[in-house]
Parts: C-alpha cells; sequence; structure tokens
C-alpha cells in the first residue's frame, strides 16, 4: 500500500473522525474477505473469529456516528465562528474605506488651503528688512508670526491714513465752504458797488454842470 500522503487537516474532532473512517473500512474489509474465504472454502476462519470482526465493525461504526456528530457540531460551529469573522471583516473592511475617503476629503481640503490666493499675498507691504530696520525685536519671529505683524502694522499704519485723509477732506471741505462766502461776500460787495455808482450818476451829472 503507497503511503499516505499528509492530511491537510487540522481539527482534533476531524482527524479523529478520519482515522474511525479508516478503522471502520479496514474492518468492513476483514469481515468481506472472510465471508468470501469462507464461501471458497479456503479459509478455516471460525464463527467466533466472525463474530468477533463484526463486533468490532459494530463498534467502530457506532464511534463514527458518534465523532460524525460531533465533527458535524463542530463544522456548524466553525461555520457561525466564519461568519461572524467575515461580518467583522466586513465592518472593519468598510470602516477602512471610509477612513480611504476621509483621508482623501481631507487631504484635497489641505491642498485647496494650500494653493488659495489670500489676499494679503497682493497688499503692498513695507519691505521686511525696512520693518525690521523699524521693529528690531521682531527679527527673531518664525516667517508666519513676522508676517501677522506686518500685516498689523500696515493695518494701523493705513487706518492713521485713513484718519488724516478723513481729516484733509474735512479742512477741505471747510476751505471750500469758506471760499464759497468769501466769494459769495466779494459778488455781494460788487453788486453793491454797482448800485452804488449807479446811485451816485446824478450827482456825478449836477457837479459836472456847475464846473
Amino acid at each position: 500500500m503507497a503511503p499516505e500522503a499528509p492530511s491537510r487537516i487540522t481539527e482534533q474532532d476531524l482527524q479523529e473522525c478520519l482515522q474511525a473512517l479508516q478503522t471502520t473500512r479496514e474492518l468492513c474489509l476483514q469481515v468481506v474477505s472472510q465471508d468470501r474465504a469462507r464461501a471458497a472454502s479456503q479459509s478455516s476462519t471460525s464463527s467466533d473469529d466472525r463474530l468477533k470482526a463484526q463486533k468490532q465493525l459494530l463498534a467502530s461504526m457506532s464511534r463514527l456516528r458518534s465523532l460524525h456528530r460531533t465533527a458535524y457540531m463542530t463544522v456548524r460551529q466553525t461555520k457561525q465562528i466564519t461568519s461572524e469573522a467575515r461580518q467583522e471583516q466586513d465592518r472593519l473592511h468598510l470602516q477602512l474605506q471610509n477612513l480611504y475617503y476621509q483621508q482623501r476629503h481631507l487631504r484635497g481640503e489641505i491642498d485647496a488651503c494650500l494653493d488659495f490666493q489670500h489676499t494679503y499675498e497682493d497688499i503692498p507691504l513695507v519691505d521686511e528688512a525696512d520693518y525690521i530696520a523699524r521693529f528690531p525685536e521682531h527679527a527673531d519671529k518664525d516667517p508666519h508670526e513676522l508676517m501677522k505683524l506686518r500685516l498689523a502694522d500696515e493695518r494701523a499704519v493705513r487706518e492713521e491714513l485713513e484718519i488724516q485723509r478723513k481729516q484733509l477732506i474735512a479742512k477741505k471741505q471747510a476751505l471750500i465752504a469758506e471760499n464759497k462766502k468769501r466769494k459769495d461776500d466779494l459778488a455781494s460787495l460788487d453788486e453793491h458797488l454797482k448800485k452804488f455808482i449807479e446811485s451816485s450818476k446824478p450827482i456825478q451829472e449836477t457837479f459836472k454842470k456847475e464846473y
């Protein structure tokens, strides 16, 4: 008989079932061989030997049924465990896919933020060297903090300039109003002067006649 190939079954219940099956098979072959020998009168096997072999076969078959039942229950239990493990694996896989999706989404948001052209980039700020010259205590600041300080300084300067602009506009409007008033006064004076000249013409005529 050729050597048996190594079994890939590692479950103990199934291994015992296979061993019992092999034993039962050998006993069956033994009983069949004894019956054939007796029928051909080629063996002196006694009925006691045959009865003993049959009893061993029945005992082996009984044990095989018991082991089969145990193996069946083990397989059912294993299937249940496998099904639960598969469900857990599917749940974890779905969770992993969701994490991948969130990762892609966050990376997209980060890239969008990095590529975003902020308004401050178009603001004509004072040169960094000039700013450091005015505020040497800020020379050791990191670029981000330094940019915030430069923007704050630019805002303060612009707010001061805006105040000065409004003051100048108010002063200009006051001067315009004052000039208009003087212009109106001069126009009124011209009108009074014209009227005075017109009213003085008879007097001038009288003086001309007398002299």
